[in-house]
C-alpha cells in the first residue's frame, strides 16, 4: 500500500492527499514533520514533506509525486494524455507554485505566526503576488476548473496555494487579490463543496493544535 508521509497542516501534503483521494487509491498516512534529523533525511533528502512511500522506496517533491501517481496508478485521471493539453496543465501548476505559492510563503511568518518579516521581503512579495495573480487570470480558464471542465493537478495547486496567498495579501497589504477574478472565487467555492476537500479540511483542523505546539516549541 502507498504511504503518504507528512502532516495534515501542510498544503503540499494536502495536494498529494487530495490526488490520492480523488483517484480512489488506498493509502496509509504516516505522521512526519520536516527537519534535519537522521530519521527524516533517510526518508527525504532535504527533510521536507510530503514523501510518498512505494514498494521500491521513497518519492519526494510534490510535483514529482503527483506525476508518479498519475503514471503508475489507476483511478480518475488528473492529467490528460494529450501532450499539449498536459503541458498546459503542468505549466499552470508550476506558475501557481512559482509566482503565487513561493512569494506568499516568504511572508507566512508574519501573516500566520506572529513574527516579523523585513520590509524589503514584504515589498517583493506584494509585487510578485500582483504579477502572479495577473498571470493566473490570463492563463487560467476557470471553466469551471482552472484548466477547463475537469479537476486536474492545476486545481490541487490552486486550492492549496491561492487562499494562503490571498490571506497574506489581505493581512499584510489590505489587498483582495481575487477582487477582479470572480471565476476564481467561484472555483474556490466549488472545490470547498468537494467531499474529499472537506475531509482534508477536517483533518487539518484536528491536526492544527499539535502543529502549533510543535512550532511554539521551536521558537
Amino acid at each position: 500500500m502507498l504511504k503518504l508521509y507528512g502532516f495534515s497542516v501542510s498544503n503540499y501534503y494536502n495536494m498529494v492527499k487530495l490526488a490520492l483521494l480523488e483517484k480512489g487509491l488506498p493509502f496509509e498516512e504516516v505522521l512526519f514533520y520536516p527537519g534535519p534529523s537522521a530519521e527524516a533525511l533517510a526518508i527525504s533528502p532535504r527533510g521536507k514533506v510530503p514523501v510518498l512511500g512505494v514498494e521500491q522506496g521513497f518519492v519526494n517533491e510534490t510535483s514529482v509525486i503527483l506525476e508518479y501517481i498519475e503514471q503508475s496508478q489507476k483511478g480518475t485521471p488528473l492529467l490528460p494524455s494529450d501532450p499539449f493539453e498536459r503541458a498546459q496543465i503542468l505549466a499552470l501548476a508550476k506558475e501557481i507554485e512559482l509566482y503565487i505559492e513561493l512569494p506568499g510563503r516568504a511572508c507566512y511568518p508574519e501573516a500566520f505566526f506572529g513574527l516579523s518579516v523585513p520590509e524589503s521581503i514584504k515589498d517583493k512579495t506584494k509585487a510578485e503576488l500582483l504579477l502572479g495573480f495577473a498571470s493566473l487570470g490570463r492563463h487560467g480558464k476557470f471553466a469551471p476548473y482552472v484548466a477547463g471542465d475537469s479537476l486536474s493537478v492545476a486545481d490541487l495547486y490552486f486550492l492549496y496555494s491561492v487562499p494562503l496567498a490571498c490571506a497574506v495579501a489581505q493581512k499584510l497589504f489590505d489587498i483582495d487579490l481575487l477582487a477582479e477574478m470572480p471565476a476564481a472565487k467561484a472555483l474556490l467555492e466549488l472545490l470547498e463543496q468537494n467531499p474529499n476537500v472537506q475531509r482534508i479540511a477536517k483533518d487539518k483542523e484536528a491536526a492544527m493544535p499539535a502543529f502549533m505546539a510543535m512550532v511554539a516549541s521551536k521558537k
